[in-house]
């Protein structure tokens, strides 16, 4: 038995095969084990801390003068895209629900980087908030030019019948209905070459079996994000996702029982899970114009967990 202490990022253990003792894969472990009582989390809470942003990248003005909303940009992967942007010279309106100490943390980042952040508290499931959303943009930057759908929950249930209506309902309302309400908000406000961009899962493209809601609520982006993106590609309007596989987000104790933080990703080809600040560059490229002939597209950034 491994003691809390004995774990750190990138260390590698191996999986064994029954009780024969032989080894049949070497992995990275994700994080020690520990759990966390809310969704989607509390980054400040984490050990270790999530890299969020990578030293060594350094911005171009890709992004210069475009305005970004995020939502979820608080932490995780929303805050590794929200610091990117701003390395591009974007200014970045952080959505988020109640994780102020987080979201504080990430506005004076930003305006440590020379940015621009403006910070919007709200429930995402209610349609009223996404229009005060757009309102508050517009009063703070004048425009809209880019559409981060990146918000959600995720709730470990071991079999079908422990998932309740309410969390199954709740699931849906944050992951897919508010993505739709901010998305119908936003949309009179984007011009071309504008980008939309959604975040689907791994967990999709394999069905995870303890994640049947969420894999549902995610199998639904895709499908979103096909159908937006014919329906706005005559306008310039592009519209893809990206499904992520396991990174080291608030999202995952949030979610997890403590044993299985360690292993999350060793399945992947990589054998381990990945920081967010490795993805950031993926938004980058979606938001900016050397996607200019991408769209209803599906980026798969996890580790060759899924091949194809």
């Amino acid at each position: 038995m491994y003691m809390y202490s004995d774990y750190n990022f990138g260390d590698e253990f191996y999986t064994y095969e029954g009780d024969t003792g032989f080894k049949t894969k070497k992995y990275k472990i994700m994080a020690p084990p520990q759990e966390q009582a809310t969704q989607p989390g509390l980054e400040y809470l984490m050990e270790p801390a999530p890299l969020f942003d990578d030293p060594e990248y350094k911005g171009s003005g890709k992004l210069k003068d475009k305005v970004a909303i995020i939502t979820g940009g608080d932490s995780g992967l929303g805050r590794a895209a929200a610091v990117a942007f701003t390395k591009e010279g974007a200014s970045v309106v952080i959505v988020y629900y109640d994780e102020h100490e987080d979201a504080y943390f990430t506005k004076r980042y930003i305006e440590g980087l020379g940015g621009k952040c403006l910070l919007i508290s709200g429930d995402l499931s209610k349609p009223s908030f996404s229009w005060e959303i757009v309102d508050k943009t517009l009063r703070a930057f004048g425009k809209i030019d880019i559409l981060v759908n990146n918000a959600g929950v995720q709730y470990q249930s071991d079999r079908l019948e422990d998932i309740s209506e309410e969390q199954f309902d709740y699931t849906m309302r944050v992951n897919v209905y508010g993505m739709f309400y901010l998305t119908k908000a936003v949309l009179p406000n984007l011009k071309s070459g504008s980008s939309i961009i959604n975040l689907s899962s791994v967990t999709t493209f394999y069905g995870d079996a303890q994640l049947i809601d969420y894999v549902t609520s995610k199998g639904a982006i895709v499908g979103f994000t096909r159908a937006l993106a014919r329906n706005l590609a005559t306008r310039n309007i592009r519209v893809n996702a990206i499904a992520p596989g396991f990174f080291w987000t608030p999202l995952q104790p949030g979610c997890w029982q403590r044993e299985k933080i360690p292993s999350l990703g060793a399945d992947s080809a990589m054998g381990r899970g990945a920081m967010p600040y490795e993805l950031a560059p993926t938004f980058v490229f979606l938001a900016s114009n050397d996607s200019s002939y991408m769209t209803g597209q599906v980026i798969h950034n996890n580790g060759g967990q899924i091949m194809g």
